[in-house]
Order: structure tokens, then sequence, then C-alpha cells
């Protein structure tokens, strides 16, 4: 199998040597190249044909959305993931508008941070918890025209929540974190954690654009 081909564009060269280092590690990724601003990112891209783009948004000369934008318009197939420390709405919706295949923030764990890339890389989505809930509330993922699955028969339902978490299920698809779960049902804030890495592990997702398609699939909502 190939390895995945990446290009780093960020323009902290520690920031940069961390990636690298973590991916070197990693048998089937290799860092080809990388760029400290847009403009050096879009010249490497078109010198080393890259698989993946990793690229930060704050960049100088060109920053990262101009960047996947420009790789877009350009129908360059390069697959892009944001990788940054914002987690603001305006730059996630619009990395998204911009036709950013992921988006990730700097603090996410090493296994998330993989496997977001390799989603990406195989052509699928990623974009964390925090992020997806954005996403859904600005409706840029196309989510709001994608077609209803069909409702399951609870015999085939491969789960059965409890009634506690029936609650938190619906406390978290209205986008309230933990502090404000605990708050509601009375109970601790790491109580409301444990029940909330229950939930989504025994529904088998990992971030809440999956939690939101699971509950819709199941008709949980």
């Amino acid at each position: 199998m190939d390895k995945i081909k990446v290009v780093l564009a960020d323009d902290h060269e520690l920031v940069r040597d961390g990636i690298k280092a973590l991916l070197e590690d990693q048998n089937g990724v290799e860092v080809i190249d990388e760029a400290s601003d847009g403009k050096e990112a879009l010249e490497v891209i078109a010198r080393s044909k890259p698989d993946v783009l990793i690229v930060d948004i704050r960049m100088p000369e060109m920053n990262g959305i101009e960047v996947v934008k420009t790789l877009n318009d350009n129908g360059a197939g390069i697959r892009t993931l944001v990788l940054s420390m914002h987690d603001s709405e305006e730059y996630v919706v619009k990395s998204i508008q911009a036709g950013a295949d992921g988006y990730l923030l700097k603090g996410a764990s090493k296994e998330e941070f993989l496997k977001a890339l390799n989603k990406v890389a195989s052509g699928g989505k990623y974009f964390s918890g925090d992020v997806s809930a954005i996403i859904m509330n600005n409706f840029v993922s196309g989510n709001a025209s994608a077609p209803v699955a069909p409702k399951k028969e609870l015999s085939e339902l491969p789960f059965k929540l409890t009634k506690r978490e029936k609650q938190i299920l619906s406390l978290v698809l209205e986008l309230k974190n933990n502090k404000d779960i605990a708050e509601e049902l009375e109970i601790s804030k790491r109580t409301a954690e444990v029940h909330r890495f229950n939930l989504m592990k025994k529904l088998e997702v990992s971030n809440l654009k999956e939690l939101t398609d699971k509950a819709k699939e199941f008709q949980l909502i």
C-alpha cells in the first residue's frame, strides 16, 4: 500500500517539527515537503504533488483558508486538513465553505489527529466534536438537504439506551457541554462526562456529527 504523502503548511517551525516527528513514527505516512506561508504552500504543492495538505489558518502572504479555496477552485485534487488553534465560528464556517475536507483543533490527541488524517486521505471528511456543532448550526455541511435514513425497527437496534443515557443524548444534541448537563440533571460534572463517554462508546461514534447521524438513523431524536 502506498504511503500517504503529506505537505505541512504552518508559519511556526516548531509546530511543523512536532507534527513531522509524530508522522515519522507512522509507517503509512510520509511528510514530503513543508511551507511557512500560504503562497509557499501552493508552490510546494505544485512541485511535490502530495495526497494531503495539513494547513494552519493564520499564515503570512496567504492564509490557510485562501490556500484551500485556491486548490479547490483549481481542481487540484489535493485533500485538505485544517489544523488550527482557533475554534471560532467564523474560521470553521469559512474553512468548510472553502472546501476543507477536515478541521481539527491543535489541542486534539495524537490518536484523533491520526484518525482525522487517515479519514481525509481515504476520501472522507473529519471534523472534531466542537467543530461539528458549529457546522450543524450553520448547515454548511449540506446535511440539511440530506435524505433521511429509513426508520429502523426496534428489533434492529444494536443497542439499548438507559433512561439516563436518553437524557444525556437529548442534552448533548442541544449542544450543551458537560457543565450544563451536570447542572440540569443535578449530577457532578465528572458523572456527566462518564455518561457522555459511555453513550458515545455504545453508539460507536467519535464526534457530535456522527452522534447526530446515528440518532437520526435510529430515530432516537
